[in-house]
């Protein structure tokens, strides 16, 4: 059985994933770098992954239960991400593409967790609401990309509780701590509150969260304002992108897609406009080595490669940036 392999390594994860060539996913393996205290360092991560790197790849292969020759390509996450561990994975894939002769295909970090969430929820056309600790942004297929109807002008949502659950001591990721903490909350804290058009801003209001809490409001109280502002303001812009480009499906993917709480504010937006709601499932939510050979697929199927010696990682690469020729004709 032929099969394509991808590998994403952009951030704190290293992961493996390999689909047959009819669209099925046979495998997905990952580890994770987790920070002793603070936030990601890139330069630790990225030894993380080189220390794990040939684990992951055969637990992959194994588990799907395809051999080295059966393989058609190899796929890997070029950006956007960390330098140092997109190098990583980079390597990695160039290394296996070369020695088994395959063709090498790029694949956007970014557009990988869209594809992946349609895939899972199957949808074919939503607005997809992309929240994770490096990206914030609202997107939509037409004319040949991905358009983004929306983003954060600072602090990506994810980022923006990470470091303030950090600042507190909570372990990593913050997030996860905080909207714990939210639940016990009893009442909201004025935080700023800023909706530029279609963008949100996140740094006053980070800013703001720690000012309240040093200056003696309960922790509890503080991290339930600080959760419900950013979702708000996130749900505000979402609203209207909906009332815009009309979509009818509205999807939630990355990270903190997991999240409860904005699961259900995204669901209300969505009910709003008479827009069918869902999420990307739990286990497809991170960073996974799944949805870059998913995407990989799409993106072999429909001639995209790149030679090894052209294969340069991009920590800046736009969703925007991408063009996706596999949706043309839609």
């Amino acid at each position: 059985m032929k099969a394509g392999l991808g590998i994403e390594s952009t951030a704190h994860t290293f992961g493996v994933g390999v689909v047959s060539l009819d669209g099925r996913i046979l495998s997905e393996v990952r580890s994770v770098y987790r920070p002793a205290s603070g936030g990601i360092h890139p330069r630790e991560a990225s030894r993380h992954h080189v220390s794990v790197a040939v684990r992951v790849l055969r637990e992959a292969i194994k588990e799907a239960g395809v051999g080295l020759s059966d393989l058609a390509f190899i796929a890997v996450a070029l950006g956007p991400g960390m330098g140092p561990c997109l190098r990583v994975g980079a390597t990695v894939a160039r290394t296996l593409a070369l020695r088994l002769n395959l063709p090498l295909v790029p694949v956007n970090h970014g557009v990988a967790h869209i594809e992946i969430a349609r895939y899972m929820t199957g949808t074919k056309d939503p607005l997809v609401v992309f929240v994770s600790g490096g990206s914030t942004m609202i997107v939509a297929y037409s004319g040949g990309r991905y358009r983004i109807f929306g983003e954060t002008l600072d602090l990506p949502l994810g980022n923006l509780l990470d470091s303030f659950g950090e600042e507190l001591g909570f372990p990593h990721p913050g997030l996860v701590k905080v909207e714990e903490m939210a639940r016990r909350g009893k009442r909201l804290v004025r935080l700023p509150y800023t909706v530029k058009g279609q963008d949100v801003v996140y740094s006053g209001l980070y800013s703001a969260a720690l000012r309240a809490y040093r200056g003696g409001t309960a922790l509890e109280d503080v991290c339930l304002s600080i959760v419900e502002y950013a979702y708000c303001m996130l749900g505000e812009v979402v609203e209207r992108a909906l009332a815009f480009t009309g979509k009818k499906e509205l999807v939630l993917t990355g990270g903190v897609a997991r999240s409860k709480r904005l699961q259900e504010i995204m669901r209300a937006v969505a009910s709003e406009h008479g827009a069918v709601f869902k999420v990307v499932p739990e286990r497809y939510a991170g960073d996974n080595g799944a949805m870059i050979a998913l995407t990989g697929l799409l993106a072999y199927r429909s001639g995209v490669v790149v030679p090894v010696e052209k294969s340069y990682v991009n920590q800046f690469w736009r969703v925007d940036e991408v063009d996706v020729p596999w949706r043309r004709g839609e």
